[in-house]
């Protein structure tokens, strides 16, 4: 078995994939309008609108609930990433910090309210 992809279900597709394009620099794949693709060399972040989990009915994720997920994208720089999106930013939760296990992270807010986390490990 091999992870596929984290799915975040939005109302808003085009400004969701906007956002993910700014943060990650990869253009998304778009099958459909309800759908956007960031695939990476080790997994993918999809974006799907509300009606792609609409036959799921009342069990259905909702766009813009999710406060137990943090999205995490490991990146060579933290400090220069962030300097390079903090006015595109809306809800900053943590400025470039070191972690007490060494990470380097500064966490935001996507549009939808999903945590987002950029990191770097210490140098070994």
């Amino acid at each position: 078995m091999d992870f596929a992809s984290i799915r975040i279900i939005t109302d808003d597709v085009d400004r969701l994939a906007r956002f993910y394009e700014l943060v990650t620099g990869i253009e998304p794949v778009r099958p459909a309008p309800v759908f956007a693709e960031f695939r990476t060399a080790v997994g993918a972040l999809a974006i799907g609108s509300t009606a792609t989990v609409a036959m799921l009915g009342d069990r259905a994720p909702k766009a813009g609930a999710n406060d137990s997920v943090i999205i995490e994208f490991l990146v060579d720089d933290v400090d220069r990433e962030f300097a390079r999106l903090r006015d595109d930013l809306d809800d900053v939760v943590l400025e470039p910090t070191t972690m007490p296990w060494g990470n380097r992270s500064a966490l935001f807010r996507d549009p939808d309210g999903n945590l987002v986390n950029l990191f770097a490990r210490p140098a070994s």
